[in-house]
């Protein structure tokens, strides 16, 4: 497996800084980067290439986890101070995904089967969308039951962050488990994210094949589908329309991310031809 230490180290950093973003999914920043495929071989052929998947790893995870501790407190004061500026941001690079996604599809013209895979990606995260927040706030909040939230909240994050368009950060909010887990990783509380983190090897391990598979032997359907997860999470992100200055702030804002976003996907080569369309 070939990659850019370097690149490979941006990359992992941005999409772990983006899972700390409520509405913004992990799991679609990795594909805005190309490096989505790359991670998604990598997890599933671990035990057939074990060296080289495990550098790539070094080299994604620990940028990754480095920005979601140095981030942390600095992303959450932005959002909490600007919060117009900052949506429009992370809108607009999710925007800028949608062309690089389109073309690996390798649709030429649109048919029912594509309105069919588009809506079923579009659905499921509106359907998320309408859970409503606390949903399991039910569950204790102390020992064994905590611990088991935990584990399944690990879980959660895992198939969130495999699958793009859906928030790690809003699937931590649903599990009430968003404010004390950003908290943990602010203070490095490992005893705390243990748990979590047994549920998320647990997730990746288990979904990251089935990706895969969907991937090789469907690759029309699964990118027209993760098309329809990331133009669903738009919605989500979208903040609405501000007045004034604000306005012209959010716009430049929007912009911004967008060029970013493009600037950093145009280093990371194709790593599949696109997939050609059925008949």
């Amino acid at each position: 497996m070939k990659f850019s230490p370097l690149l490979t180290a941006v990359q992992g950093m941005i999409v772990g800084i983006t899972m700390l973003v409520p509405g913004v999914s992990g799991g679609s920043m990795a594909m805005i980067l190309g490096v989505y495929d790359r991670l998604i071989s990598a997890v599933s052929s671990f035990f057939r290439h074990k060296r080289a998947s495990l550098a790539f790893f070094a080299f994604f995870s620990l940028p990754a986890l480095l920005g979601m501790i140095l981030f942390s407190h600095p992303l959450l004061h932005l959002i909490e101070e600007y919060p117009m500026p900052m949506l429009y941001f992370f809108f607009g690079a999710v925007a800028g995904s949608v062309p690089m996604i389109y073309k690996k599809t390798g649709l030429k013209t649109f048919s029912p089967s594509a309105l069919l895979y588009l809506g079923l990606g579009i659905g499921c995260v509106v359907l998320l969308g309408l859970l409503p927040p606390g949903l399991f706030s039910g569950v204790g909040s102390y020992g064994l039951a905590h611990i088991l939230v935990q584990v399944l909240g690990g879980f959660i994050i895992a198939i969130a962050l495999v699958f793009p368009g859906i928030s790690v950060s809003y699937m931590l909010m649903l599990l009430d488990l968003y404010a004390p887990t950003m908290q943990a990783i602010s203070t490095l509380d490992f005893v705390e994210l243990f748990p979590m983190a047994v549920g998320g090897i647990l997730g990746v391990l288990l979904t990251t094949r089935a990706i895969e598979w969907c991937m090789n032997c469907f690759p029309y359907a699964t990118y027209l589908t993760i098309l329809g997860f990331v133009l669903g999470s738009m919605g989500q992100v979208f903040p609405g329309i501000p007045s004034g200055t604000t306005l012209l702030i959010c716009l430049v804002s929007m912009v911004c991310g967008f060029i970013i976003i493009f600037l950093l996907s145009r280093k990371e080569e194709e790593s599949e031809p696109s997939s050609p369309q059925p008949e």
